[in-house]
């Protein structure tokens, strides 16, 4: 049992340790050969703590032997991506000039994360500081994925996502400033949560000025994982106070229950602006299956999603163009600089007043989408309206940059409004994983992980997958 220990998701893990029907020292070890074996093919995971790892291991394993527990996560595997701070290992960002920095301290949800158990094992890839809807970079190279190389694993947490989906790691931590969580799973086959703004505390060591405001309200850090249990535990877990955050809110896991049938708005096509096939087809699927699981389902178009995803696009550039893109320039691959260039340049460019009303205006949709929640809790929608793009589709050009930025619509609503949402996978579509997510009201992370359990008790999980060839 023990070499497909890697196999395993991180409630069975934790179990069968706590039962001691395997040692930490085990798993570990299991996700480090793992890792041996099949990272070259991906380049997934950047980092590994392999000695370190196993000798957490075994501390784990000696405090069980004398009856202390660390916590629900005892003892499991954990990987992080290189955006957030994990101490003894460099937040790169994916980038040279950052590869040494050192951060003085854990990020306040690695710290709940050690704190409960979960062991670091190894750091994973993103695009260079995390603007890119692919994962490639000068420092660290491509990540490519496991179920056809010539196609995107997704970005930013494109290395998170791979590694989970081959089983190289059980959970993963990764962010969502523009669907950085959920773009991934769909891409890889695997499943993550983006909860609510304020839900997990995030702070960082390392910045060396406050974010803008709109990594502020649209930037939250989640877990990812291969079932959907598995999100809840670790949400669980990361989710405790932080006096480093100051948009920390302390709103319960559960909240109100709803009465039943509770209703599903299903945005099969958001705002009439385009879908594949199979993404549509994926989504119907997921619709008659919450059906079965006795959710009312009914297809409808949530409100304002067009202005709600200029409005991102337009509030984010603003801070881009007077933050990042200077930053960028000066430190990032030519790629990751191209890629921007060709998104940043279908935005108009704004002035403090355009900059203040858009703010502004985010208010109003967000009073449109509460109101329309009373009606419709929860909606299934696609993640991006395209399958996993050809790797180099986002450099082609002008109207290529446009049409991904389109097929992100619903995506990039979720992060204006700071709405949860869980993607999970439902199926295959010509070799490739499609997958659907489920949004919530705000800090109703607990309905969107019903649903989703809902539909992966029905369809099952994807991974984990031997990387293809």
């Amino acid at each position: 049992m023990e070499k497909d220990l890697w196999r395993l998701g991180v409630r069975d893990l934790a179990r069968a340790i706590r039962e001691k029907t395997v040692s930490s020292h085990d798993v570990v070890q299991s996700h480090l050969n793992r890792i041996e074996a099949v990272n070259a093919k991906v380049n997934a995971v950047t980092v590994v703590f392999a000695k370190e790892a196993l000798q957490a291991a075994d501390e784990a394993d000696n405090a069980l032997t004398k009856g202390v527990s660390l916590g629900p996560l005892h003892g499991i595997p954990m990987t992080i991506k290189e955006n957030i701070d994990l101490t003894g290992s460099a937040t790169s960002q994916g980038v040279v000039a950052m590869k040494d920095a050192l951060p003085l301290q854990d990020a306040p949800h690695v710290s709940h994360l050690k704190r409960a158990g979960a062991i670091p094992i190894g750091r994973t890839n993103l695009p260079d500081l995390g603007l890119r809807w692919h994962t490639d970079n000068a420092l660290r190279g491509a990540t490519r994925s496991p179920w056809n190389r010539l196609r995107t694993p997704g970005g930013s947490s494109g290395g998170e996502a791979v590694a989970i989906a081959t089983g190289m790691s059980p959970l993963g931590i990764g962010n969502d400033y523009g669907g950085s969580l959920r773009y991934p799973a769909q891409c890889c086959g695997i499943v993550s949560i983006r909860p609510t703004l304020g839900r997990v505390p995030q702070a960082s060591s390392l910045d060396p000025f406050e974010m803008p405001i709109t990594m502020q309200l649209f930037a939250v850090q989640g877990p990812m994982a291969r079932h959907v249990q598995d999100l809840r535990l670790a949400l669980n877990v990361m989710m405790a106070p932080h006096p480093r955050d100051p948009w920390w809110t302390p709103a319960p896991l559960q909240g109100p229950v709803l009465r039943k049938p509770i209703r599903v708005g299903v945005a099969m096509n958001p705002c009439g602006q385009g879908v594949d096939r199979g993404v549509a087809a994926g989504v119907r699927k997921a619709a008659q299956v919450l059906s079965e699981a006795g959710y009312e389902i009914e297809e409808v178009e949530p409100p304002s999603i067009e202005q709600a995803s200029r409005l991102w696009a337009e509030l984010a550039f603003t801070e881009i163009r007077a933050v990042f893109l200077p930053l960028l320039k000066a430190t990032a691959s030519p790629a990751a600089i191209d890629s921007l260039l060709l998104t940043e340049a279908l935005v108009p460019k704004g002035d403090l007043v355009s900059y203040m009303n858009g703010l502004a205006e985010r208010n109003r949709i967000a009073r449109e989408w509460a109101q329309f929640a009373d009606q419709h809790p929860l909606i299934l929608g696609p993640v991006s309206t395209m399958p996993p793009f050809e790797v180099g589709y986002d450099l082609a050009g002008v109207a290529e940059a446009g049409e991904l930025r389109r097929s992100m619509r619903l995506v990039t609503t979720v992060n204006l409004l700071g709405l949860p949402s869980v993607a999970l996978p439902v199926g295959v579509t010509d070799g490739l994983p499609q997958g659907v997510q489920i949004i919530g009201p705000r800090y109703r992370e607990d309905l969107c992980l019903e649903a989703a359990e809902a539909v992966e008790e029905r369809v099952g999980v994807l991974t984990p997958i031997d990387p293809k060839s």
